[in-house]
């Protein structure tokens, strides 16, 4: 069976799966490159009918040679909802959301876990680590209860209090961080050689891109193997964007599909937009944000890990970036609540996104336009942990809480 390598998107440098690298020597990253020429001769989409509807029904696409070792909890095949009351407002030709908040774990995090989490079986690692703004947590936590492995997850101090509790429901070892998400990154990336651990962070390892790589399979596939005008996705570590562009690319190669990429829109909240000023500044890498002020998101990340690429992108597919108030996003909740869908705030930020692009003359009312809602709203409810958790600063402030932790078992 064919091995998938590993393609540097800066020095074009190929290298082997095994090793699992996020990143090249260069500093560029490394995404999966398949022989599309093989599957496309022995690969069609009729064949997929027969296959249950997750995102493993797209097997050939995705890196893991041995499916024995595939972790799943029945990630994928949500569904795409048209929303006929907002598209005669807006007004547009047709406006549809697809629903990712149906996934395992409450958010779209699941598919980039199983992939993830699947490669990491494959090789018979049973350490994991995550540093994550809160969804990214709990997904790997219930994975890595799947297949049976030791995680860790830190997380901001101000993580919701209901995604704390759902990770130490799952049985990781949970901690929260004085700091933001590169914060509780630097604990993870310290420890991953003392404590042996993979370090499974955004763009570390090429497994999460794959998994939300299916939103975008799965997408043209619902459309009838058509791909809408605009995409508007709700964009903090940007991986979800990477996979989807990287998805219609491949489908475009294996002539699944004719017409032109969408254009992506990268959605981010007042007071982290990264993106979004390096767009307004025609800038080639986004600015660090020195001073955040947005809420507890999945979009709240000041220093996206591959933001040259991503705004390499938007600008390849003749999109743009936005960012919507705390208000707004508000707003925007009510809005498709009142059409019957639990939206997050990142998914609500698409919607608030979306209403400010129609009022801009960005999106135009002959577009097909697909939002994507990220995560479940009930997992932002006001919630205390108990007990509560010490906060660290540290790698080494959590040695000694490990080293304590250790001694009470």
């Amino acid at each position: 069976m064919e091995r998938p390598l590993l393609r540097c998107m800066a020095c074009d440098k190929i290298r082997l799966l095994d090793d699992l690298a996020g990143l090249c020597e260069c500093g560029g990253l490394l995404l999966v490159e398949y022989d599309l020429e093989r599957i496309g001769n022995s690969l069609s989409p009729d064949d997929l009918k027969s296959r249950s509807f997750t995102m493993w029904r797209y097997h050939e696409l995705l890196p893991v040679r041995d499916r024995n070792a595939i972790v799943s909890l029945g990630e994928g095949g949500t569904p795409l909802v048209r929303l006929q009351s907002l598209e005669k407002s807006l007004p547009l030709a047709e406006l549809w959301v697809k629903r990712e908040e149906q996934n395992p774990t409450g958010s779209f995090k699941a598919r980039g876990f199983s992939a993830a989490v699947s490669l990491l079986q494959e090789r018979g690692i049973h350490r994991v680590a995550v540093p994550s703004n809160g969804n990214a947590a709990s997904a790997l936590a219930a994975y890595a209860a799947r297949a049976k492995m030791e995680a860790y997850v830190f997380v901001p101090r101000d993580c919701p209090g209901l995604i704390v509790e759902e990770c130490r429901y799952y049985g990781a070892r949970t901690y929260q961080v004085d700091g933001l998400i590169h914060d509780a990154g630097a604990i993870a990336e310290a420890g991953k050689n003392e404590q042996r651990w993979f370090n499974v962070a955004t763009l570390r390892e090429p497994g999460r891109v794959e998994g939300k790589k299916t939103m975008g399979l799965e997408l043209a596939e619902q459309l009838g193997w058509q791909l809408p005008d605009v995409v508007v996705y709700p964009t903090g570590g940007g991986s979800g964007v990477i996979g989807m562009w990287k998805a219609f690319h491949e489908l475009r190669q294996l002539g699944w599909v004719q017409n032109e990429l969408p254009r992506f829109v990268s959605v981010q909240e007042t007071g982290c937009q990264p993106l979004v000023d390096a767009i307004a500044a025609g800038a080639k890498e986004p600015p660090g944000v020195k001073e955040v002020t947005s809420s507890p998101t999945g979009m709240r990340v000041p220093h996206p890990p591959a933001g040259g690429l991503l705004l390499s992108i938007l600008r390849e597919t003749n999109g743009t970036a936005i960012a919507v108030s705390a208000d707004e996003i508000g707003d925007a909740q009510r809005m498709f609540g009142a059409c019957g869908i639990s939206a997050s705030p990142e998914g609500a930020a698409v919607l608030a996104g979306l209403v400010r692009l129609c009022d801009q003359g960005f999106v135009r009312p002959a577009d097909k336009v697909v939002l994507f809602n990220t995560a479940h709203a009930l997992k932002y409810l006001p919630w205390t942990v108990e007990p509560p958790l010490q906060i660290i600063k540290t790698y080494e402030e959590w040695c000694q809480i490990a080293e304590k932790e250790a001694d009470e078992q």
